[in-house]
């Protein structure tokens, strides 16, 4: 292990890590061409049709993995044969800050490790969560509705083994050292090959406590405070990113004093933006904006609509009412999307089932037909205006509607926002700008470049949202230099905001978004689904 940090130290390297650029979130063979391998042909599509509109981009997992699209690892240290190889993700990390998943909860049934436990073999025959068959789980929060723990034959008998996610997926035991240690020598072996930032995927669930929520604990901040201290003593330019899908207060505690991960996702505003496109209505996200403190010094949320995962509504718990909640999830389901439901724990209200997550394609979730896409770029607009980096998954990129037939074909509801495009087919489309996917990536290329250059857009800007009717947001970045004045609309009609409250000069003043000279002595008028970035630096 120590080899490996010595390895990856670097006297040349930055002090700090990249957080302001935007991230492309795609799997390795999300693009595919016959005859390459998908992660070469994902390094000339970025090529041809990226280029600088990201700086960072994150692979998902790419190693060997026997279910859960690749989050079920079975070797951490190679790259699955069907995607590609080292030098080719090699190739990547040269041109873009590369993120790797740690997946660090658990590993595949089917790992070295597992064997070794079945078999009472070193290293692994320690490294599992084992229990008593009769213990009470009920106190244990977790995403699935599927047994939590499931019975192996081993060589000394039937053990009884913790798996939050599937019983394909076997829950580690960080408790022993030797765990941690072999997860510290993964996260350098990675950091070797070129990764900028390190996803900790599924960190809240690590450290189990039988009687509490095995959410959180504060065992779980300790490895996450242990992993970065080692990367800021190696590498302090490579950036830790937490991956908690979980209520908000509990989501941002993953930044710590500052010690902890520099990113964490703000997972409440994918499902709140989604509500208030839904229904003409932003007081919920403009209540939850409001209340937002700024990250650490150094530290950055992540933004994003979509991921390969659904929309969590965990986030939206203590924010939106649960009837509301109901509401959106009813209104996904008529534009094709699924609900997938949790195990409710003993100690929350209520009981039985509750809604985990909506699954639909991003596109989709705003009805997935061209009369849609004014609303959805919208309000993708609106999420790159939010303190933090963009992060834009591949199928929000390219307005890729449902795929209800791979849904068909694999029995699970994530794979609607999950299918593959054969390059060839999607550049035909790219090449048509009457297209869906030509007018989006369009879009994104141009917000993202103008974001970039905009000293408000900057990750240490201030943000202050300012009262406003139900059907717009209203938001003022300030940045040294320039305050830009984001007003955006939700509704699918004209709307009147009056000046007042708008924290504006009656005067002429610039949108950036269009060019064009905006006059707002009388209030400003916009049109359905209008965003404006007003240049009101005076």
């Amino acid at each position: 292990m120590t080899e490996l940090i010595d390895l990856a130290r670097s006297p040349i390297a930055p002090d700090i890590c990249p957080c302001d650029d935007a991230m492309l979130i795609v799997y390795a063979d999300t693009i595919v061409s016959s005859g390459r391998p998908p992660l070469e042909t994902l390094g000339e599509f970025m090529h041809r049709h990226i280029g600088g509109a990201f700086g960072r981009l994150h692979v998902l997992p790419f190693f060997p993995s026997s279910s859960d699209d690749g989050f079920a690892v079975i070797d951490y240290r190679r790259v699955d044969h069907r995607l590609g190889n080292w030098e080719n993700v090699r190739t990547l990390t040269e041109r873009y800050d590369t993120m790797f998943d740690l997946v660090i909860n658990h590993c595949s049934r089917e790992s070295p490790w597992f064997a070794d436990f079945i078999g009472g073999r070193e290293p692994g025959r320690h490294y599992f969560i084992t229990l008593p068959e009769e213990s009470d789980t009920s106190a244990v929060v977790r995403p699935r509705t599927t047994p939590l723990v499931s019975a192996v034959h081993t060589y000394g008998g039937i053990r009884h083994v913790w798996n939050t996610f599937s019983d394909d997926q076997i829950d580690l035991d960080f408790a022993n050292p030797a765990v941690l240690r072999e997860y510290v020598d993964i996260l350098f072996f990675y950091v070797a090959q070129g990764a900028r930032l390190i996803r900790l995927d599924a960190i809240a669930f690590l450290w189990k406590r039988l009687g509490t929520s095995c959410m959180s604990l504060p065992e779980t901040h300790a490895v996450v405070k242990i992993l970065r201290l080692l990367l800021d003593y190696a590498r302090a330019d490579v950036c830790l990113m937490t991956e908690t899908n979980v209520p908000h207060e509990e989501n941002v505690s993953y930044f710590g004093d500052g010690d902890e991960a520099q990113m964490v996702y703000q997972f409440s505003l994918s499902p709140l933006l989604l509500y208030s496109y839904a229904f003409g209505d932003a007081s919920y996200l403009t209540a939850w904006a409001a209340s937002l403190a700024p990250p650490p010094d150094g530290c950055a949320y992540a933004n994003m609509f979509a991921s390969h995962d659904g929309i969590g509504l965990r986030p939206l718990e203590g924010l939106v009412p649960e009837r509301e909640v109901a509401r959106l999830v009813e209104r996904m389901r008529e534009r094709g999307g699924f609900v997938t439901l949790r195990q409710a724990s003993r100690r929350e209200p209520g009981d039985g089932l509750k809604p985990y997550e909506i699954n639909i394609a991003p596109f989709s979730a705003f009805g997935g037909r061209s009369e849609n896409l004014r609303a959805y770029l919208a309000a993708h607009t609106l999420l790159v205006s939010f303190q933090g980096a963009p992060a834009i998954y591949i199928h929000g990129l390219l307005a890729t509607p449902n795929d209800l037939d791979l849904v068909e074909v694999t029995g699970r509801t994530r794979s609607i926002n999950r299918g593959q495009w054969q390059l060839s087919d999607l550049e035909k489309r790219l090449a048509d700008p009457s297209s869906d996917q030509a007018k989006a990536l369009d879009h994104f290329k141009r917000i993202l470049a103008l974001r970039s250059a905009q000293e408000a857009f900057n990750t240490t800007a201030q943000q202050r949202v300012l009262p406003s009717p139900k059907g717009a947001f209203v938001m003022r970045r300030e940045g040294k230099s320039q305050t830009i004045l984001v007003i955006a609309s939700v509704l699918d009609r004209t709307q009147h905001l009056p000046r007042t409250g708008l924290e504006i000069d009656p005067g002429i003043c610039v949108d950036l978004l269009s060019g064009s000279d905006v006059a707002a002595a009388d209030g400003i008028d916009l049109s359905p689904h209008q965003v404006l970035w007003l240049d009101v630096s005076g």
